[in-house]
């Protein structure tokens, strides 16, 4: 308890030593407590600097997930945010707290996930100090068929959010999934609970994996031709709490009127599909090809199929060459 108490000082005050003797005084322990504590924090792999007159400090550069560290840049403080240095996955175990009526905004947010999942039940990969993973839970007002509309919001959270720390170019596939330079670098999944009576959902919860950095030896050869990272090598401090906070911040606000035109700005301009041929894969059925044609107001993806009929896809998977 007393290393996660020092922690949560030293990640609220970056880039500044605080004394041994501050710290005790702060929390009611001794010095002798204190450096217990940093010791034990550094045992775990946290990258703590000790200087002699001058105390304790964070590495500059530190990119350590913490509840603190969040919250140090989270503009929405109503947010219950649990942090996680591994889990099964964010999605899988809000839900279970959806469930079990857990009040929102709740927002779980991971390094690592041991059974991270992507749409149609695959398996999301997961790597620990590579990307970021969070879910959110909310309660909105809206009717399942615009779920998809959150996802949306989503999508455009993410891509500012990248885009405000570096210059990068984000692309959308619809409807879920974001790109860099020809390569997937993130993967969202919403998921809905619907009140029978009514038709609207009772929760959804939308979840989020960022490839924020090149896993060391590549990533698995089954995805190496499709996946990529945010970041590639590059480093930059405090990046998973800051990314974090970013998202969360930016999804509250869209959420709360998904169809806003806006929003829907931001999805088509970075929209990677329309134009292009695709394959539209859906279960149990060979692929089609078709003629993505525009993002409609409802995030529904309009189509030419090879006989010349219009379709508008409202769910399903399609498949591009980027």
């Amino acid at each position: 308890m007393t290393a996660e108490r020092v922690f949560a000082i030293l990640q609220s005050r970056p880039d500044q030593f605080v004394s041994g003797e501050e710290l005790a005084s702060s929390l009611g322990v001794s010095r002798t407590a204190v450096w217990k504590a940093v010791c034990q924090l550094r045992s775990k792999g946290y990258p703590i600097q000790s200087v002699p007159r001058m105390g304790h400090r964070l590495s500059p550069d530190s990119d350590v997930l913490s509840e603190a560290g969040i919250r140090r840049y989270l503009a929405h403080q109503e947010m219950e945010v649990r942090v996680f240095p591994t889990i099964t996955s964010t999605n899988t175990v809000l839900k279970q707290m959806a469930q079990q009526d857990a009040p929102a905004p709740l927002a779980l947010v991971a390094g690592a996930q041991t059974a991270g999942r992507g749409r149609m039940g695959r398996s999301f990969f997961s790597p620990a100090d590579t990307g970021l993973y969070l879910s959110l839970l909310l309660r909105p007002e809206l009717p399942v068929a615009q779920a998809v509309s959150l996802t949306a919001c989503a999508a455009v959270s993410v891509a500012e959010a990248l885009e405000s720390i570096t210059d990068l170019e984000i692309g959308i596939k619809w409807v879920n999934d974001l790109f860099l330079k020809n390569k997937k670098i993130c993967g969202i999944l919403t998921e809905a609970g619907l009140e029978g009576e009514t038709g609207r959902m009772s929760y959804v919860v939308i979840g989020i994996g960022v490839n924020l950095r090149t896993p060391e030896g590549e990533f698995p050869e089954e995805i190496q031709k499709i996946a990529g990272s945010a970041f590639g090598n590059d480093t930059f401090p405090d990046l998973r709490n800051r990314l974090a906070a970013s998202i969360l911040d930016r999804l509250m606000n869209y959420s709360v009127h998904p169809g806003d035109p806006a929003i829907l700005e931001g999805y088509r301009r970075r929209s990677l599909v329309p134009g292009k041929e695709i394959s539209i894969l859906s279960p149990g059925k060979d692929p089609e090809s078709a003629l993505a044609l525009a993002v409609e107001p409802d995030y529904a993806l309009r189509v030419r199929m090879a006989n010349g009929e219009e379709r508008l896809l409202r769910s399903g998977e399609i498949s591009i060459r980027i």
